[in-house]
């Protein structure tokens, strides 16, 4: 199977995305994105396999980019956040005596950082896990916001050593999710809001190259 590699700056990128809803006219005029599947098992399988075969071609990417929608009961509706933060929320072997979000042997902490290096482009939390996340349930989650892949993408992408930014734009979370037009009615806007994130990383990209993702770019985890 042949995965489209953008090239900005000198810089490679693999897009990635988990559900056509997301994929509006805005970004088809942009990227052709690796599409996963919804949750962190469809997520985590389909970007390992892709890496897995562009390794084995000798072309794995200098950047993952992951775009799509999340839930805030806080953020503004419709913006794009980069997530500077993720956890995953699905893990708790606290009875064990773990810290909850903590992977038992992992050797990796509750809250991962992430790049984020596209000024203008406000950043936020993330949480990631397999529920959609509605209402009361918010108050259980200390992050900004939520999504189903996030986590499982970042995970696969360190297995190859390669980066990954995380782009969400904000669909829906404040009011109770009760049909799935309640998630898909602002999908429009959040896909040119994303092309607009996009076209602020490729610039920067292009005019900094590999320097803009240096570790400078990346906030600390919030724990």
């Amino acid at each position: 199977m042949s995965h489209r590699l953008e090239r900005w700056g000198g810089v490679s990128i693999l897009t990635v995305m988990a559900a056509p809803a997301e994929y509006g006219d805005h970004l088809r005029a942009r990227i052709a994105p690796v599409m996963t599947g919804i949750g962190p098992v469809e997520a985590a399988v389909v970007l390992t396999h892709v890496l897995a075969e562009l390794k084995a071609r000798g072309d794995l990417p200098d950047l993952i980019v992951s775009l799509g929608s999340c839930g805030s009961p806080t953020l503004e509706h419709a913006a794009v956040y980069q997530a500077a933060s993720v956890a995953y929320r699905d893990m708790d072997a606290s009875p064990l005596g773990f810290e909850k979000g903590v992977t038992p042997l992992s050797e990796l902490p509750a809250v991962l950082s992430l790049p984020t290096p596209i000024p203008g482009v406000p950043t936020a939390t993330l949480s990631t896990g397999a529920n959609v996340v509605s209402g009361a349930a918010y108050a259980a989650i200390e992050a900004e916001m939520v999504d189903m892949e996030t986590w499982a993408l970042v995970r696969a992408a360190m297995r190859f050593d390669v980066p990954m930014i995380a782009l969400r734009g904000v669909s829906d979370g404040r009011a109770e999710l009760t049909a799935l037009e309640d998630w898909t009615s602002t999908l429009h806007h959040v896909d040119e809001n994303l092309a607009v994130a996009l076209d602020r990383l490729k610039a920067v990209l292009e005019e900094r190259g590999h320097d803009a993702l240096s570790p400078a770019c990346a906030r600390k985890a919030a724990r």
